[in-house]
């Protein structure tokens, strides 16, 4: 799943810029850092960062940092309860604002993201799509991406993919600062947070059952078959 598109500015110059935008991103941003982390604390508890596998370059899994934005909350039987029940309303301010990403600005000083590229999804959703979309693996996930400025989780997955891989194949500088300063808006304007009806994003697998696109039994093999890639 190699891909070199991009020419000279991606694999050349994204990567070396991406780590010094977010270096200094870091360092102008820590007062935020230190005020969230302070008040997810006091108002979720510990631990302050929520960590997740992701698919990243090549289907590379790593582990994403975000802050936490639910309760553990969880039924008799130890199970966790629903989202829209642990999703509080700090959670969600924290959401709309886009602050619980900021923790990802290490993980594009680590390399395990960029900037701008194609959201890093979660594993099960990976595993639903299909070989085409799965190029969208191709490339470094990213803090926005194309998708991200039209629409977010606001449209359905099949143009959010879509919107990925356009990306994947006309990556440039220009494109890349259109993205940054259309994320910058919005952001203030708090567009997509979450699918329509929805508290959070659905995932592909829970949207492909839904539209009876899939069997409960594809459904049930690739939820089985992620739970073992992510505790790997």
């Amino acid at each position: 799943m190699k891909n070199l598109k991009g020419g000279i500015y991606r694999r050349f110059i994204k990567r070396p810029m991406d780590f010094i935008l977010s270096l200094i991103a870091i360092v102008i941003l820590s007062p935020f850092f230190l005020v969230v982390t302070i008040l997810v604390r006091m108002k979720l508890g510990s631990p302050v960062i929520f960590k997740q596998k992701r698919p990243g370059l090549n289907e590379t899994i790593f582990t994403m940092y975000k802050f936490r934005t639910m309760t553990d909350e969880r039924n008799e039987n130890g199970e966790l309860l629903p989202d829209s029940v642990r999703l509080t309303k700090f959670g969600r301010f924290l959401r709309s604002t886009s602050l619980d990403e900021l923790p990802e600005l290490f993980n594009i000083v680590k390399g395990d993201m960029s900037i701008v590229g194609p959201r890093p999804q979660l594993v099960r959703d990976m595993l639903f799509m299909n070989y085409k979309q799965r190029e969208r693996h191709s490339v470094l996930p990213g803090l926005t991406g194309w998708a991200q400025v039209n629409g977010r989780n606001g449209i359905a997955w099949e143009k959010k993919i879509a919107l990925d891989l356009d990306y994947v194949n006309r990556i440039t500088f220009l494109r890349d600062c259109q993205i940054i300063f259309m994320t910058v808006s919005k952001v203030f304007k708090r567009d997509g947070i979450s699918a329509e009806g929805l508290d959070t994003a659905e995932d592909f697998g829970d949207y492909l059952l839904r539209k009876k696109r899939i069997t409960k039994d594809e459904y049930s093999a690739a939820m089985e078959m992620s739970r073992k890639i992510s505790i790997s």
